[in-house]
C-alpha cells in the first residue's frame, strides 16, 4: 500500500531533521513517502527538508507562500497524494508527539480499517506530561465533540490519524467548512456519518520536545463554536 505521511511544519528547525531521520530508520521495509508542508518558515525549516533529498529520495515537500493554517497544509497534502496516486495517508506533527514508533501499527491497521487514530482517550492512552489545564482542555473537548456530534469516536480532536483513499474521496475535501484544530473533527466526524470502519488504537502523546505549541483558547473557543456550527450544516 503505497503510503503519504503528511508533516505540516511551522518554525520546525530543532525538529525536522531529526524527525525525518528517525521515520526512516524506523519504517525501513514499507512503501512510503514523506511530504512535508511547510508555511515558509522563518526559521529555516524548509531548507533543511530540501537538503536531506540527497539522502532520502522519497522525501517530498511543498512550500506555501506564508502561515496558512493546519487544515489547508492537510488538504494541499492530501489533495498532492491523492494526485499522485497514493493509497493512504497519514497525518503526524512535527515535534515528536506523535511518535514514529507508532507508524508501523498505523499502516498494518490501514490494512483492515478505512480510518486509523492514535488514540490518547482509550485504555492504554496517555499524555502523561501535559498540565491539568491542558487534560481538560484536550478531553473537554472530544467529550464535548463526541457528544454534540453523537459520534462515538474518543479522541476526536487529535491530529496522529491514518486514511484510506476512498475516505477523502468521499468526504470531497472542497467541501470541508473547519479551519485549525476543529478540522480534525470535522474529518472524523465526516468518516464516521459515511460509515467506513474506523480504528482507535492507544498512544502516549508526550508534550512536544522542542519549540512551541500553536495551541491558544482563542484556538479552543474557535472549535467550540464550530462543532455546533458542523452539527447543524450536517
Amino acid at each position: 500500500m503505497k503510503t503519504l505521511i503528511i508533516i505540516p511544519t511551522y518554525n520546525e528547525s530543532p525538529n525536522i531533521e531529526k524527525l525525518i531521520n528517525t521515520i526512516y530508520s524506523t519504517l525501513t521495509n514499507k512503501e512510503f513517502s514523506i511530504l512535508i508542508v511547510d508555511d515558509s518558515s522563518a526559521d529555516g525549516t524548509y531548507e533543511i527538508v530540501q537538503s536531506l533529498k540527497s539522502k532520502y529520495d522519497t522525501l517530498l515537500s511543498i512550500q506555501r507562500p506564508e502561515k496558512l493554517g493546519l487544515a489547508g497544509a492537510y488538504i494541499d497534502g492530501f489533495k498532492y497524494g491523492l494526485n499522485h496516486n497514493f493509497d493512504a495517508f497519514i497525518q503526524m506533527d512535527a515535534d515528536f508527539s506523535h511518535s514514529p514508533e507508532y507508524l508501523n501499527t498505523m499502516i498494518e491497521y490501514l490494512d483492515s480499517y478505512d480510518v486509523v487514530i492514535g488514540s490518547r482517550n482509550i485504555k492504554g492512552g496517555s499524555a502523561p506530561d501535559w498540565s491539568l489545564l491542558r487534560h481538560i482542555i484536550s478531553k473537554g473537548g472530544s467529550i464535548y465533540s463526541k457528544l454534540i456530534l453523537s459520534c462515538p469516536i474518543n479522541d476526536l480532536t487529535g491530529g496522529f490519524n491514518g486514511w484510506k483513499k476512498e475516505v477523502l474521496e468521499k468526504i470531497n475535501l472542497d467541501n470541508i467548512i473547519s479551519t485549525g484544530y476543529v478540522f480534525q473533527i470535522e474529518m472524523k466526524y465526516k468518516a464516521y456519518k459515511n460509515k467506513f470502519k474506523i480504528k482507535e488504537f492507544p498512544i502516549v502523546f508526550p508534550d512536544r520536545r522542542q519549540g512551541n505549541s500553536k495551541m491558544s483558547k482563542a484556538i479552543f473557543i474557535e472549535a467550540l463554536i464550530n462543532v455546533i456550527r458542523l452539527r447543524l450544516n450536517s
